[in-house]
C-alpha cells in the first residue's frame, strides 16, 4: 500500500506481533497473510488481511494498481512450499492506521526512498542460517528476507517503467 506522504511516495511496513510457533514472528513485513475459502481472490485476501492486521479498508479508500509477480518463500536456504503474489494498492483517501494487536505491534509509514538509498543498506545476520542478509534500516528496524526481496522486485519494477521510453 503506497501513499502520497511529505517525503514523496511511502509505503506502509507492519512490526510482527511476538507469537511462539510462528517462524516471522517479530519480523518488519508487509500486511497480508493466507488465501481463505471465502476470499473472492488473492486481491479479495489482500484486502482482507489489510482490514484485520491494520484496520484499512482499501475497497473504500485506495485503488489497486497491480499484481506483482509471485515470490517462492526461502528458509534456510530451501525453498518452501509458501507462494507470494504481492498486490499493489494506492490510497485515495487518508486513513488511520488501527493495528491489531493479536498480529502486529506497530504499522509504520516508511519512504520509497529509504529502499534505494545506501545509507539505509545493511545487512542482517541470521544465526539460524549462519550468514548475513541484504537488509535496509529505518528508525531501528530492519527489513530483510521475504519482505526485502518484494520490496526489491518492486522498486526494480517501478524504475525500469520510468526509464521505458513512452
Amino acid at each position: 500500500m503506497l501513499r502520497d506522504g511529505d517525503r514523496g511516495s511511502e509505503f506502509i511496513a507492519i512490526h510482527r506481533a511476538h507469537r511462539h510457533g510462528d517462524p516471522w514472528s517479530g519480523h518488519v513485513a508487509l500486511p497480508g497473510g493466507r488465501h481463505q475459502p471465502g476470499d473472492s481472490d488473492l486481491v479479495g485476501t489482500a484486502i482482507r488481511e489489510t482490514r484485520e492486521e491494520i484496520g484499512v479498508d482499501l475497497d473504500k479508500n485506495a485503488d489497486l494498481v497491480t499484481e506483482l509477480d509471485e515470490l517462492r518463500a526461502v528458509g534456510r536456504g530451501q525453498l518452501l512450499d509458501l507462494v507470494i503474489r504481492p498486490v499493489l494498492f494506492v490510497l485515495r483517501n487518508p486513513v488511520s492506521l488501527s493495528p491489531n494487536p493479536a498480529e502486529v505491534q506497530n504499522a509504520l509509514w516508511i519512504p520509497l526512498a529509504v529502499l534505494r538509498q545506501d545509507a539505509h543498506s545493511t545487512s542482517s545476520p541470521r544465526k539460524s542460517v549462519g550468514s548475513a542478509h541484504p537488509a535496509v534500516e529505518f528508525r531501528g528496524y530492519t527489513i530483510w528476507g521475504l519482505t526485502h526481496r518484494i520490496l526489491s522486485r518492486f522498486v526494480e519494477v517501478v524504475t525500469s517503467q520510468r526509464e521505458t521510453p513512452a
